[in-house]
């Protein structure tokens, strides 16, 4: 099923194998949870399970099996050696892996892929409501066949918004607490779910207005960015420059309220 290098793929063949290997991995974290999994500590508080590994496993064999020579940037074994070609799959086979291994019915099985370092598919899948967040650059984004769009929300007082918190929180400066307290101060509801990829989709379905994070990897991102975007949203970076997956911040939001997150993210922590 193989193409030369160098030739395009039809965005539905990319589409139909990312949606498989979701469902497929989503089913695998489903079985995970009623037969029992093992979990691992890579840092005090940064865990690791055999779900995990299972799932990342049969992403990675379905795209394999469809492209043998597509590299695959995952979360677990990092990249794949493979010949040159112009895509690229970045997959996190289970987001939310703190929330999966309490029992906390919120993670997703994530899964982008670029083509010539942009952004062209972007799949993420919850398979604890069976929810799943589809999109193609330049086709819209989808929630299971239905098309989405971000908020109208145009003030921050009126705004919901989601953030999150590094593995490394207890360690390092850049720990996003000083912007918690400013948004939480300004918005009228702010929310830390534990999970990147569906922060994205819930800005892009507009259940969330906005989202910011400062510490992020590209398997945290690459399919929920593709989605937003397809949904009318807004990403950068803190200053308002062009987003990358390859950067670890992102503000994303419906638009409107983009500035005012900029604004506030850029205002000296230190109180006047």
């Amino acid at each position: 099923m193989s193409l030369p290098y160098g030739q395009d793929i039809p965005l539905d063949t990319l589409l139909s194998v990312a949606i498989d290997a979701a469902r497929q991995a989503g089913a695998v974290l489903v079985e995970c949870t009623r037969t029992g999994f093992r979990i691992e500590h890579k840092q005090i508080i940064n865990l690791v399970t055999d779900a995990d590994h299972q799932a990342e496993q049969r992403i990675i064999d379905i795209i394999h099996d469809a492209f043998p020579t597509h590299p695959v940037l995952a979360e677990e074994r990092g990249q794949t050696e493979q010949p040159p070609s112009r895509y690229k799959w970045v997959i996190d086979p289970l987001d939310g892996t703190t929330n999966f291994a309490h029992g906390f019915p919120a993670y997703c099985v994530s899964i982008g892929v670029e083509c010539d370092g942009r952004g062209i598919i972007g799949v993420v899948y919850d398979p604890t409501r069976d929810e799943l967040f589809t999109a193609k650059i330049g086709h819209g984004a989808y929630l299971n066949g239905v098309p989405i769009s971000v908020s109208t929300t145009d003030h921050l007082d009126r705004a919901l918004l989601v953030t999150g918190f590094a593995y490394d929180i207890r360690e390092t400066p850049n720990n996003n607490l000083n912007h918690f307290v400013r948004f939480a101060l300004k918005v009228q509801g702010l929310r830390r779910t534990g999970t990147a990829a569906l922060d994205l989709c819930y800005v892009a379905t507009g259940r969330f207005d906005g989202f910011w994070e400062v510490t992020l990897n590209p398997w945290d991102m690459a399919a929920g960015v593709v989605i937003l975007r397809e949904a009318g949203g807004l990403v950068t970076d803190f200053k308002g420059a062009p987003h990358s997956i390859y950067r670890r911040e992102l503000v994303a939001s419906n638009g409107p309220i983009h500035q005012a997150m900029l604004d506030l993210l850029q205002e000296d922590a230190t109180p006047s």
